[in-house]
């Protein structure tokens, strides 16, 4: 049995389970929990494509307004797999990590999960001991066989479904939604925000199929209009919305309090970086969103109209499985100005030069990060970084202090 002394012999061994390594099935996870026995734990699962973890932060403040004690597990990291387990919003600490991966270790089976599996257990363990009143539990990138689904939350909140992870979910936004739509459980809830017709077709038809019960976000709670969201951009108001409906339910269902005021906080002083985020660096404001995809880069273009921003440079990249073909033209549209295109670290990075060359004339390879950030700084307007959250992760390893509010 593996047993680890200290936090860098449990982060080599997380390393090694390789952080990529996928393996659709829950038959680990079923078995481990089986064996250890399932915490008592209230959990709210966060499914989608984007903006689960953007639901996920506005549901945990709002609980945390509320007097709660909440776990919050999130994926991936920018710069400490920590990030990924909170309890009310704080790191645990390594030595925390290293204790509870022994216990994990010690469970038959323990040694069998891949690293995403594994830090899944952690999270859970993590928000047993520390006994909170909800885990938000955010889902990988699938639905039905994603790790995060082993523990049947009475609660379902679904962010929008779009096209991403395509080969390994389904090639149609129907394959994709189907997939997710295996998070609701039989009996259960699940409260979806605004869906594709395609998307919504799988979800109303999964409920029907389990006889769980499907609810609107609009059915449940009203537009977050005039509120000054903690995290900005136009598209923010579906997510907030979904996760203020999901704590009213949450809370109906625990006779707990809730009023509008603290609702108001609560959505106000949620946090995730990353997310539409504007930073000052070197007197010139940056602005990170991991919009990766092209159903999240539809979203940041209109998040900037709405502000009337025009990035005055776009520094992108992105992973070799994304669909580049989808997202060129919206690209394009981000600014008038150069796109600069990074050489990125890690062997799914899609290669600069042939992003720069799909993009066009306005496009030039840099190579690395910071050398794009520090490149034509005469240049009027912000500039914006996006692509990846990988990309964003470089950006955080150099300056760290902008991954907290």
């Amino acid at each position: 049995m593996t047993q680890f002394s200290n936090y860098s012999e449990l982060t080599g061994y997380m390393d090694r389970l390789g952080l990529f390594h996928m393996d659709l099935s829950l038959g680990r996870m079923e078995a481990f929990w089986a064996a250890r026995g399932l915490p008592e734990v209230p959990v709210v699962h966060v499914v989608g494509t984007n903006g689960k973890g953007s639901t996920t932060a506005f549901l945990t403040s709002l609980a945390r307004a509320h007097g709660q004690k909440v776990g919050m597990f999130i994926s991936p990291h920018f710069v400490s797999p920590r990030e990924r387990i909170q309890v009310n919003r704080r790191m645990l600490s390594e030595e925390t990590w290293v204790d509870l991966a022994n216990e994990a270790m010690a469970v038959p089976g323990g040694g069998d999960l891949t690293y995403f599996e594994f830090q899944t257990c952690l999270a859970m363990l993590a928000f047993e001991r520390a006994g909170v009143d909800m885990a938000v539990m955010e889902a990988g990138l699938g639905g039905r066989y994603d790790a995060t689904n082993v523990f049947k939350p009475g609660l379902t909140l679904f962010a929008p479904i779009g096209l991403d992870h395509e080969k390994i979910l389904g090639p149609t936004l129907a394959d994709i939604a189907r997939d997710k739509a295996g998070a609701i459980h039989e009996g259960g809830v699940a409260l979806t925000g605004p869906q594709e017709p395609e998307a919504m077709l799988e979800l109303q038809a999964r409920a029907e199929a389990v006889g769980a019960r499907l609810v609107y976000a609009v059915d449940a709670a009203g537009p977050v209009n005039g509120i000054k969201l903690g995290l900005r951009g136009i598209h923010q108001t579906a997510n907030a919305r979904l996760a203020l409906a999901g704590w009213r339910w949450f809370a109906a269902g625990r006779s707990l309090r809730t009023d509008h005021i603290t609702e108001v906080f609560g959505l106000e002083s949620a946090f995730l970086p990353g997310r539409f985020q504007r930073v000052e660096l070197d007197g010139r404001e940056i602005i990170l969103d991991g919009a990766h995809n092209a159903h999240a880069l539809t979203a940041l273009n209109a998040a900037l109209r709405g502000e009337s921003i025009r990035p005055g440079k776009v520094v992108f990249a992105c992973l070799r499985d994304k669909n580049l073909t989808d997202m060129l033209p919206l690209i394009r549209t981000l600014t008038d100005g150069p796109i600069l295109v990074p050489a990125m670290e890690g062997e799914r990075a899609a290669d600069n030069r042939e992003i720069a060359a799909a993009i066009g004339a306005r496009a030039t390879t840099s190579d690395s990060l910071e050398a794009a950030l520090h490149e034509m700084p005469d240049i009027d307007g912000p500039t914006l970084v996006c692509g990846s959250l990988y990309l964003l992760a470089e950006f955080y390893i150099l300056n760290p202090r902008f991954l907290t509010a």
